[in-house]
């Protein structure tokens, strides 16, 4: 498993790992029943604080994706292909709300923020990735 941390981000280093086990949870590379790293050997990895690892599994077994099992290790568990997906989804209407609201605060009026994001944003992904998007237009 491999997990990066930037110290100099404003994350939180145990949102980092969670966000990144999460990442590799939805794309497989984790798959059920695979162990995590020990907390102390994972600390020690990238140098941080033990706790720092235990707050990240912690969370990550609140959420229902791992399960410790004390003197074994931490181990994770079958995933729900919706959850991720509406987590997912939640995720970007955050990021998009934001955007709007910079947008908002720019002074860019609804209608030229719609076409950011229908033309330029979501079409052109779209096309480069290989996804036959259209936006209607109202």
């Amino acid at each position: 498993m491999r997990i990066i941390i930037n110290h100099s981000s404003m994350i939180p280093i145990y949102e980092q790992i969670v966000d990144q086990i999460k990442k590799q949870i939805n794309n497989h590379t984790l798959k059920e029943n695979d162990a995590l790293p020990s907390v102390r050997s994972l600390a020690k990895e990238l140098q941080i604080s033990a706790l720092t690892v235990k707050k990240a599994y912690d969370f990550l077994e609140n959420e229902g994706l791992t399960k410790t099992i004390h003197g074994k290790g931490t181990f994770i568990l079958a995933v729900n292909e919706e959850t991720l997906l509406e987590e997912a989804r939640k995720e970007i209407e955050v990021h998009l709300e934001k955007a709007i609201q910079k947008g908002k605060q720019a002074g860019v009026s609804y209608e030229e923020i719609k076409e950011i994001i229908c033309s330029d944003v979501i079409t052109g992904y779209g096309t480069r990735n290989g996804y036959d998007i259209v936006c209607s237009r109202q």
